[in-house]
Formats: C-alpha cells, sequence, structure tokens
C-alpha cells in the first residue's frame, strides 16, 4: 500500500456525519503479508432512519456489508443487501457481528494507516447518499474464536 495515498486520507476525520447519518469511531483490522481480506468497523447512527446499501474502498476490488451469525452451531458469513439504520439508535459494526468486508486487498493494511471508505446510505424517502469515512488501522486484539476464523477463512478462499 502506498504510504502517500494514506497521508493524503490523514486530513479526514474519522468521524463524518452526511446526511443525517453519522460514523463513529470507524477503524479495520490490519493485515498481515497476503491476506486478501480484512473487515472495517464503526458506530453508525441515522437521525431519521435509513439504510446502508453498500460500501466501496480504493483498496480493495470486492467490499460488501456483511453478517455473522451462528447457525447450527456454525458461524456463518454473509453478505447483506442492506442493514437497517433506525432513528435515533446506534447500530454497531463489530467483529462477529455486521461489518464491511474488505476483499481483494490491493496491499497491505499496517497498523496506523488510515483507509478511506465510502458508504451508500438510502434515506427515508429512497434517496442515495454518501458518507465519507476514515478508519484507522489496528490490531484485532480479542482472540477470534475458532468458528469465527472459519467463516473468515472459508470466505476468503470464495471467487468473486
Amino acid at each position: 500500500m502506498k504510504k502517500v495515498f494514506f497521508l493524503l486520507s490523514l486530513s479526514l476525520s474519522a468521524n463524518l456525519t452526511y446526511a443525517q447519518v453519522s460514523a463513529t469511531d470507524a477503524w479495520i483490522r490490519a493485515t498481515v503479508p497476503q491476506q486478501r481480506a480484512t473487515g472495517a468497523f464503526m458506530q453508525l447512527e441515522s437521525k431519521e432512519g435509513a439504510k446502508l446499501l453498500a460500501a466501496k474502498s480504493p483498496i480493495a476490488g470486492v467490499v460488501e456489508v456483511h453478517s455473522m451469525i451462528m447457525e447450527s452451531g456454525v458461524m456463518k458469513m454473509r453478505a447483506v443487501p442492506s442493514l437497517d439504520l433506525p432513528a435515533g439508535k446506534p447500530v454497531d459494526l463489530k467483529p462477529g457481528g455486521y461489518h464491511v468486508m474488505l476483499m481483494d486487498l490491493k496491499g497491505e493494511v499496517n497498523v496506523g494507516d488510515v483507509v478511506p471508505l465510502t458508504l451508500i446510505i438510502e434515506d427515508r424517502a429512497g434517496q442515495r447518499h454518501t458518507l465519507e469515512v476514515s478508519a484507522s488501522a489496528r490490531m484485532f486484539t480479542k482472540p477470534v474464536d475458532k468458528h469465527t476464523l472459519k467463516a473468515h477463512q472459508k470466505h476468503e478462499g470464495q471467487k468473486h
């Protein structure tokens, strides 16, 4: 990943608001060499109610909004068509739950890098807006259980 790209991103705040939706505490999981996917996490809140439809980032070939659910004793990760953002209620995108999945990474994401994300939001009237978010890369320190790890490994092996 070119450092020049990340230096330009540093001027952006990690907490930006647009179209009645705010994103706070945005972060992305740092990667190791040859890792092809990672997750981005944050808290979203909509003043009037909205939906998160999609996301994109210049560091990844594929970006999707995902859920992780326990199904028949197995943790499964799936892309979701949208994520409701109820009025006035924070929605956590966090490890083991809803998150933004970045796949086909174009390079390594190092601790301290700032990664730009564009969230596509649909308001109650059906109008689409973009929310620009900067996510700081950091290591995920909570131990990952074997079900979560298996779901991520299986998903990384799928072709998009």
